[in-house]
């Protein structure tokens, strides 16, 4: 069985991917900037093997990725440095190669699409950025494609809608769940009417164990979708249900980031994808699920009935351990 490597695992859906490859017994490598913080996240798994690198360094990429079969990509940089997306992608295409990787997953977003000429969104649908972020994760993705149009290395690309779980600290919704287990107001980036969607990142994981095992997907890019579409209010409006707790809300529209943006970097650079709030962007994975058949998905309910156990267990621990 071929061994996987995470590049950039720290992550909500480097979590994910652990948790499914280690249903499989399967072992894998985790590769992160901080050695600390991969042992803290996946020491205790000895299926894990844990590997530091810079990726600015083309030695350190390629000793991480030497004996790697698949290498998926997940690797993150701050939201106001969407410029390095290209560049740490063609060094670690390189020193893959190199190393003689055989296949390169990338988890991918929706932001090469710009804005949605219909909904729902399939892969043919034009990619006509119109934001830095966009165009950036573009480049990326061309960059990978054309590596593969190449014979250089096998590759595909998952994209991904917005995304909520256990302990999913950079989720819309996160700050909602917090407030509705240990009280106080809710923190939304509104509009929260639209119709949006979600994927629950537990699910995630064993998508792309099927993925990476089937021939046919590499080549090409690909949905998966939500459970459906829903919005934000609605998904509120569960956890009030879930909690018996009516929680305030407080909305911070597009003019508000641009003010709080003065303050704050991360929010300053939110403004430029407000957009995907004002104008609804749903995916269609119909394609994913014919090449791979039926993709479970936990319904929203059981998925903020996961997510607000997890922030009350962590509510709970707290206090223990200071």
């Amino acid at each position: 069985m071929s061994k996987v490597a995470l590049f950039g695992a720290a992550g909500a859906i480097g979590q994910s991917l652990a948790a499914a490859l280690r249903a499989q017994g399967r072992p894998y490598r985790v590769v992160g900037r901080s050695a600390d913080s991969l042992r803290r996240a996946f020491g205790a798994d000895p299926l894990a093997e844990i590997v530091a690198w810079d990726p600015q360094v083309p030695a350190s990429v390629r000793a991480a990725a030497e004996g790697i079969d698949t290498l998926i990509y997940l690797v993150g940089v701050n939201y106001w440095q969407f410029e390095l997306h290209p560049e740490l992608m063609r060094k670690t295409l390189d020193g893959a190669i190199a190393a003689g990787v055989k296949r390169v997953v990338l988890i991918g977003t929706v932001y090469p699409y710009g804005r949605a000429q219909q909904n729902p969104v399939s892969e043919d649908h034009p990619r006509v950025p119109h934001t830095f972020k966009g165009r950036m994760r573009l480049a990326q993705e061309d960059l990978l494609m054309q590596a593969h149009a190449e014979g250089r290395i096998q590759a595909t690309v998952l994209r991904l809608p917005d995304f909520y779980g256990p302990g999913v600290a950079n989720s819309f919704l996160h700050r909602a769940a917090l407030a509705a287990v240990n009280g106080g107001t809710a923190d939304l980036i509104g509009p929260i009417d639209r119709p949006h969607e979600f994927v629950f990142v537990p699910d995630v994981g064993p998508v792309v164990m099927r993925l990476i095992d089937t021939p046919a997907a590499f080549g090409r890019i690909w949905h998966l979708a939500g459970a459906g579409v829903t919005s934000q209010r609605a998904l509120v409006a569960e956890m009030e249900r879930q909690s018996g707790r009516p929680m305030r809300l407080r909305i911070v529209g597009k003019p508000m980031l641009r003010l709080l943006g003065l303050f704050n970097p991360l929010l300053r650079e939110m403004v430029e994808m407000h957009y995907l709030l004002t104008d609804p962007l749903i995916l269609d994975d119909s394609a994913l699920q014919r090449l791979l058949g039926p993709l479970p998905k936990t319904p929203y309910a059981e998925g903020i009935r996961q997510t607000l156990a997890a922030v009350d267990r962590s509510a709970r621990l707290a206090p223990a351990a200071a």
